[in-house]
């Protein structure tokens, strides 16, 4: 029975990405060994949606947008101005091995425990 998933990000600098997820976004880790750090991540959610190529997008949701690209500004990361979609408001950042990831407050239901 699957109990999980497993998300890599492969990055050009992984010790400058391990850094900024840990003190930017505050995600706790073990280290699996050698510094290899395995984060804990927020509940998660998977949507398939169709496209000309495959890929794969992490973006990290939150309650309050405005509030998050402010804290994240104050501490020096910039953001990509919000943009307004029919699922909600999203904005996009550079961690510091070159990887884009999203952070974006839904407007529609989710399928995380007790809101499916």
């Amino acid at each position: 029975m699957v109990f999980g998933a497993h998300l890599v990000l492969y990055s050009v600098d992984a010790e400058a990405d391990r850094r900024f997820l840990s003190d930017i976004f505050g995600l706790h880790s073990v280290d699996a060994g050698h510094g290899w750090l395995i984060f804990r991540l927020p509940p998660a959610e998977m949507a398939v949606h169709p496209a000309e190529a495959p890929g794969a997008e992490l973006y990290l949701m939150c309650d309050d947008l405005a509030a998050e690209v402010e804290s994240l500004k104050a501490r020096g990361v910039p953001c990509a101005p919000v943009e307004q979609a029919r699922w909600g408001s999203m904005t996009r950042l550079v961690l510091p091995g070159g990887a884009t990831i999203g952070v974006y407050q839904p407007n529609h239901p989710i399928a995380l425990a007790g809101d499916a």
